[in-house]
C-alpha cells in the first residue's frame, strides 16, 4: 500500500524558486514600474484656451435673449461673462510638484530641520510583515518569489495574479 502525500508537496518540485538576487531585482523592477505610473507634470498645463471656441452656455443665452429684450440685455450678459480668474485657478495652474517643494524647503531651511536632514533612530521592535494581497499581518512567505501572504485565499490570489508575473 502506497503512502499518501500532499499535492502541495508533490508540486513543490515543479515550482520555480528565485534566489535572493533575483527577488531583489524583481522588487526593484516592480517599484520602477510603479514609479512610471506615479504623478507626472501635466503636459497640458500651459495650454491657453482659444477665445474663438464657442461656449455652449453663451449660445443658449443669446438665442433666448435675441427675441425681445434688445440691446440692454446683451450688455448685462457681457458683464456677467467678463470675470476675473480667482485664486483657485492660479493655484491649480502653477501648482508645485514634490521636487520643487523639496528644493524650496531646502533653500528656506538650509541648516534647520528639513526633508533631507530628518532622521529617526532604528526601531527597537522587530520588523513587521504584511500580506502583499490584502495588507493584513502575514506569517507565510511564497516559496517561489518570497512575497508575503496571510492565508490560503491570499496565496491562491497571489499565485493566480502576482507570483512571478513581472520577472525580468
Amino acid at each position: 500500500m502506497a503512502s499518501r502525500e500532499s499535492g502541495r508537496i508533490r508540486e513543490a518540485d515543479k515550482k520555480r524558486v528565485l534566489d535572493e538576487a533575483s527577488r531583489k531585482r524583481r522588487a526593484r523592477k516592480a517599484l520602477e514600474a510603479l514609479e512610471q505610473d506615479n504623478y507626472h507634470e501635466d503636459p497640458h498645463a500651459d495650454l491657453v484656451m482659444s477665445k474663438k471656441i464657442p461656449k455652449f452656455q453663451d449660445n443658449l443665452d443669446t438665442a433666448g435673449g435675441a427675441g425681445g429684450s434688445g440691446g440692454a440685455g446683451s450688455s448685462n450678459q457681457k458683464k456677467k461673462a467678463k470675470r476675473s480668474k480667482g485664486a483657485d485657478y492660479y493655484r491649480a495652474k502653477y501648482r508645485k510638484n514634490f521636487p520643487q517643494l523639496l528644493e524650496e524647503d531646502k533653500v528656506q531651511h538650509p541648516d534647520g530641520p528639513n526633508y533631507f536632514t530628518a532622521s529617526a533612530a532604528p526601531s527597537r521592535f522587530p520588523e513587521r510583515h504584511f500580506c502583499a494581497v490584502c495588507g493584513f499581518p502575514s506569517s507565510y512567505t511564497c516559496t517561489a518569489c518570497g512575497t508575503r501572504y496571510c492565508c490560503v485565499r491570499c496565496l491562491k490570489t497571489h499565485q493566480d495574479t502576482r507570483c512571478l508575473k513581472w520577472t525580468a
